[in-house]
Parts: structure tokens; C-alpha cells; sequence
């Protein structure tokens, strides 16, 4: 899952693509979209709003007017290819599905933050991704309490599952969430249990791509973490990740490439 920011604040630079007056750079966001495909990305993940701790939400309306052009674009473009759409807000869900049809919902509050999301997305029949955080992106950093982080986390999860069954969601995807709410330590702690996610019978998806586990365990900046990143995504598929969302496809797909061949 190759990720486009139509921001100016995500914590990876060369991942954002929002012009100077605030609407979308077309030039960049389709020439990223399109260098990804080459390099074998299988989803497309675009978000208009940053979640990263002690950020600003955009809002809803701000979201869809960076988000709308940009599918319409991507969709005219690239036609056949996958789409999830980071966002939290269910009239976002609403108009991208209008406007592009079926895609995936990429919502990092697991319905938390819209109380219309799940049942949008159930009536809608749309494949969704259920991220656990704690608190918004202003306020999470203050939330470090857990015990066992996994087994916290894991226990979210069984019961998340109960109100996506009751929304009419069957087909969700599990994130852990790494760097939302946790130390570095918990977040190692978690990807080191990853396979007690498997129980639940879910995907798990794994973003951890030039995170804070990784340039603030070494003292690097994200643009310095690309190697340890590829660690950390080999042993994500050794525990059961069935998608990595990235900033890098290249290096993920031969990432992905070599864990293949070592299962030989």
C-alpha cells in the first residue's frame, strides 16, 4: 500500500503533495501514483489530513476539497487500480464513494471519531481498515498507559469486531496502530507479539514506515530510516502482516520479494 499525502505537514516531506495555495499538486500526486504502480504497489492510499501525534485535523469539508480532484484524476488515470482512502469521516465516505465507486476506508479511529462511519461503511458493502489509537492526534501522546500493549490491543480488536458484525462489516482489516498512543518500547513490544493479532481470523495491515520507533530509537530523522524500515518489514511478514503500508514501494516490494523466497 503506497501512501500520497495531500498535506503539508506529514512527518515523511517527500510523501506530501499539497501545492502552496492549499489545493492539490496534480503534476506530483499523479507522478508519485504513477511511479508507485511501476514499482509494484498493489493499493493506493491517499489521505487529505494528517494523524500524526499533536497534529490538526483539517476538518471535513477541508478534506474533501483537497481529496476530490485528486481521485477524480487518480480514478482518469489509473483506472483499474486499488484505492483506500485515509479519512475518518463518514461524508467523506459517502462522496468518494459517489464519485470513484467501491474502495477501501482507511480509518485510523475505527469508527471512534464519526459515530456514522460503521454504518456507512456496512451499508455501503465497502472493505474497511480499522486502526486502534487512543484519544485524538492532539491528545494520544498523553495516553501511554498500557500494561501489555498487545494483549490491550488485541482485546480493542475482539471487541471492535462485535460492532463491525452489527454494522453489517464482515470484511475488515486490523491495524495495531504503531506510533498512535504508544511508547517506542510498546510499539517494539507489539511488533514483536505481531502473530497474536492472527487469532482474530483478520489482515493485518502494518504501517510503520519511517516512524518513531525507528528514528527516535537510533536519534536519525525519518528521511535517514529507510533501512531500518525494511527490517522492521520483513519481520512484520514473518509474523503474519498481509499488507505494509509505505512510503517507499521499491524497497518494500523487494523487501516482500526476498521474505517470499525464504519461505521456499
Amino acid at each position: 500500500m503506497g501512501i500520497v499525502n495531500i498535506t503539508d505537514n506529514s512527518y515523511f516531506a517527500s510523501s506530501r503533495c499539497l501545492g502552496r495555495d492549499g489545493s492539490a499538486d496534480m503534476e506530483k500526486v499523479l507522478g508519485r501514483v504513477s511511479r508507485m504502480l511501476e514499482e509494484g504497489a498493489d493499493i493506493i492510499d491517499i489521505g487529505a489530513c494528517s494523524t500524526r501525534p499533536g497534529s490538526d485535523p483539517a476538518g471535513e469539508h477541508e478534506e474533501w476539497k483537497r481529496l476530490e480532484p485528486v481521485l477524480r484524476a487518480v480514478r482518469k488515470e489509473f483506472p483499474p487500480v486499488p484505492v483506500s482512502i485515509d479519512t475518518y469521516w463518514a461524508s467523506v465516505v459517502e462522496k468518494a464513494a459517489d464519485l470513484i465507486g467501491p474502495f477501501i476506508v482507511n480509518d485510523i479511529s475505527a469508527g471512534e471519531d464519526d459515530p456514522k462511519m460503521l454504518p456507512t461503511v456496512g451499508r455501503l458493502g465497502l472493505k474497511y481498515v480499522a486502526m486502534h489509537k487512543r484519544g485524538t492526534p492532539k491528545t494520544m501522546q498523553s495516553l501511554c498507559e498500557y500494561g501489555n500493549v498487545t494483549e490491550d490491543v488485541l482485546q480493542y480488536f475482539r471487541e471492535f469486531g462485535e460492532k463491525a458484525a452489527k454494522a453489517g462489516i464482515e470484511d475488515w482489516i486490523l491495524d495495531p496502530g504503531f506510533g498512535f498512543a504508544k511508547t517506542v518500547e510498546q510499539n517494539w513490544q507489539m511488533l514483536r507479539k505481531l502473530d497474536r493479532f492472527l487469532t482474530l481470523g483478520h489482515e493485518i495491515l502494518v504501517g510503520v514506515s519511517r516512524k518513531s520507533m525507528i528514528y527516535r530509537l537510533f536519534d536519525i530523522t525519518p528521511e535517514e530510516s529507510l533501512p531500518q524500515t525494511q527490517v522492521l518489514h520483513l519481520a512484520a511478514l514473518q509474523k503474519g502482516a498481509s499488507i505494509l503500508r509505505v512510503h517507499d514501494v521499491a524497497e518494500a516490494r523487494r523487501t516482500v520479494t526476498a521474505w517470499r523466497l525464504l519461505q521456499k
